[in-house]
């Protein structure tokens, strides 16, 4: 084998210079460097390989993606598709949310829709990707969108007008006491009966029976109880249980009794 030893090769003429024919190897020893810093490589093909480059991937947000490769890069932002309950009171309340995307653990707040005013949630739960629980104290009534940030910065607030706003609202409280509502004699007028529960826009009976000839009227604030009793033939004692709801679907139920009399005047005759 013949050994040739030179600083520079150029051509004879041109500017071309072939090293080899058709089918040959050239081969550059381990410990030696081609250095082609200065000028361009052409290869037959016009690629090379990623397994004969040093470095052959890059990493993207934490996963390797090999040169050639494609990712898509973008944020994953958490959802919420799901609260309940979607009414609470003042009192601390756990709320179930869920949505997709969750990590552990986000910041969860409660933004009042027509103040801005923020509650924080007293304890988040982290129980997976998909569900959460939050205990919210909410001293002021109103709605509130619920603000989800996760440890990474991502993030989502429920829109304006969805099903996932929160209401904080007291529940109907009661002021008329339960119990005894009266007596009446059989025959007579039961007047006008009111029933009072703050935040109540409605009343009904729930169970029990009211005396026969008497009506309730349900409305906002105080219903009332009317009539004229009828059908009595013995003094009898009716009880009923009346449930004030709230505009939010918020209930309180309270529990009355009724007496009819039937006098001498309404049994039979003695002879």
């Amino acid at each position: 084998m013949s050994q040739i030893e030179v600083d520079k090769i150029i051509p004879q003429s041109g500017t071309s210079l072939q090293v080899g024919e058709n089918g040959d190897t050239i081969t550059v020893p381990a410990g030696a460097t081609f250095d082609a810093s200065s000028g361009t490589i052409t290869l037959p093909d016009g690629s090379v390989v990623n397994a004969k480059l040093a470095n052959s991937s890059i990493t993207i947000n934490g996963s390797s993606v090999s040169l050639g490769g494609s990712v898509t890069i973008g944020e994953t932002k958490p959802t919420i598709t799901g609260v309940s309950p979607t009414v609470i009171e003042n009192t601390q309340t756990t709320i179930t949310i869920t949505g997709t995307n969750f990590v552990r653990i986000p910041v969860v707040t409660a933004i009042n829709n027509s103040t801005g005013q923020r509650f924080s949630a007293d304890e988040v739960s982290f129980s997976s990707a998909t569900s959460i629980t939050a205990k919210f104290t909410i001293s002021v009534d109103g709605t509130y969108l619920l603000y989800l940030e996760n440890p990474d910065g991502n993030a989502v607030q429920v829109a304006q007008g969805s099903s996932q706003v929160l209401t904080v609202s007291d529940a109907p409280a009661w002021t008329t006491s339960a119990g005894s509502l009266g007596s009446f004699a059989a025959a007579s007028s039961f007047g006008t009966i009111n029933l009072t529960a703050t935040n109540s826009v409605s009343m009904a009976k729930v169970s029990g029976t009211f005396p026969g000839g008497m009506t309730l009227n349900s409305a906002s604030g105080t219903s009332t109880l009317t009539g004229t009793e009828s059908g009595a033939t013995s003094e009898t004692q009716y009880s009923f249980t009346i449930r004030a709801t709230d505009a939010e679907g918020q209930t309180a139920d309270r529990a009355f009794t009724i007496t009819v009399t039937v006098g001498i005047n309404n049994s039979g005759q003695f002879n």
